[in-house]
C-alpha cells in the first residue's frame, strides 16, 4: 500500500515530548476537529451573509415596506441554516466513512502481512531522505509504539484519534449561517430608508473582507486575493438583487 505522497510533510514521531515544538504549531490533538468546525463556521458565515443579504436588498429595491424585507429575510435565514447544516453533516459523513474504512483497511494488511507492512514502512521513511538504517529503527521503534498508528500517518495522513465529526461541523456551520445573515437583517431593517441599503452594502462588504482573510488564513493563502473575491463576488450578489428587485418594483408599480 504505497499511497504516500512525497510533497507531504514528515510527521515525525522520534520525539518522546508529548507535545514537541513550537506551542503556536498546529500539531495537536484534535487539530483535524478544530480546523473542520472552523472551516464550517467561515463558509457557514459567509453563506449566510452573501445569500441573505441578496434576498433582503432585493426585497428593499422592490419596497420600501419593512414587513416584506422582513419575511423574505426571516425565510432565507431558516431554509439557509437548515440547508447549510445538512449539507455539511452528508459532506463530513462521507469524509469521515472514507477515513474509517481507510483505517480498517489498514489495520487488516497489519494483521495479514505484519512483515510486508514493516518492509513498506522502511521504504517510505526512504522515500522521505532517511538512510537504511535511520529508517529501519524509525519503523522499528514506531511500530513497536503503535504499528496502525505509524502506517496512517505516514500513508495516508490519518490521525484515527482525531476523525472530522459531521455533528460539529453541521452545528458550526448552522450557527455561523445564523450570525452571518442576522447582519444583513439588522442593518436593513433598524436603519431608515433609504440608507438602510447603502449602509447594508457597506456592512456587507465589510463582513464578507472579514471571513474572506479568516478563510485565506485557515488555508494559508494570501489574505488580499482571498478578500477581493469574496468582496467583489458580494458586491456582484448584491448588485444583481437589487437591480432585479428595483425593475420588478417599477413594473409591478
Amino acid at each position: 500500500m504505497l499511497a504516500a505522497s512525497a510533497t507531504r510533510p514528515y510527521r515525525g514521531v522520534v520525539s518522546t515530548d508529548p507535545t514537541p515544538g513550537h506551542p503556536d504549531e498546529p500539531h495537536r490533538a484534535g487539530l483535524a476537529q478544530r480546523l473542520n468546525g472552523l472551516r464550517a463556521g467561515v463558509l457557514g458565515a459567509n453563506d449566510g451573509i452573501v445569500s441573505t443579504a441578496a434576498v433582503v436588498v432585493g426585497v428593499a429595491g422592490a419596497t420600501a415596506e419593512v414587513m416584506p424585507v422582513l419575511l423574505a429575510g426571516s425565510a432565507a435565514l431558516v431554509g439557509g441554516a437548515i440547508s447549510m447544516a445538512l449539507g455539511e453533516y452528508v459532506s463530513v459523513s462521507s469524509q469521515r466513512d472514507s477515513e474509517r474504512a481507510l483505517i480498517e483497511k489498514e489495520r487488516q494488511e497489519l494483521a495479514s502481512d505484519p512483515h510486508g507492512e514493516f518492509a513498506e514502512l522502511v521504504e517510505l521513511y526512504r522515500e522521505r531522505g532517511l538512510s537504511e538504517d535511520t529508517a529501519t529503527r524509525v519503523a522499528t521503534e514506531l511500530t513497536a509504539h503503535d504499528a496502525l498508528s505509524a502506517h496512517l500517518s505516514i500513508e495516508l495522513n490519518i490521525d484515527q484519534d482525531d476523525v472530522v465529526s459531521p455533528w460539529s461541523a453541521a452545528i458550526a456551520s448552522a450557527v455561523a449561517f445564523t450570525v452571518g445573515a442576522l447582519l444583513p437583517m439588522a442593518t436593513i431593517l433598524l436603519l431608515p430608508h433609504p440608507a438602510r441599503l447603502v449602509w447594508t452594502f457597506v456592512a456587507v462588504l465589510v463582513a464578507l473582507a472579514v471571513t474572506g482573510y479568516v478563510a485565506a488564513w485557515i488555508g494559508g493563502a494570501r489574505r488580499g486575493r482571498a478578500i477581493m473575491r469574496t468582496v467583489v463576488g458580494g458586491a456582484l450578489a448584491l448588485g444583481a438583487t437589487f437591480l432585479v428587485g428595483t425593475l420588478f418594483g417599477a413594473v409591478a408599480g
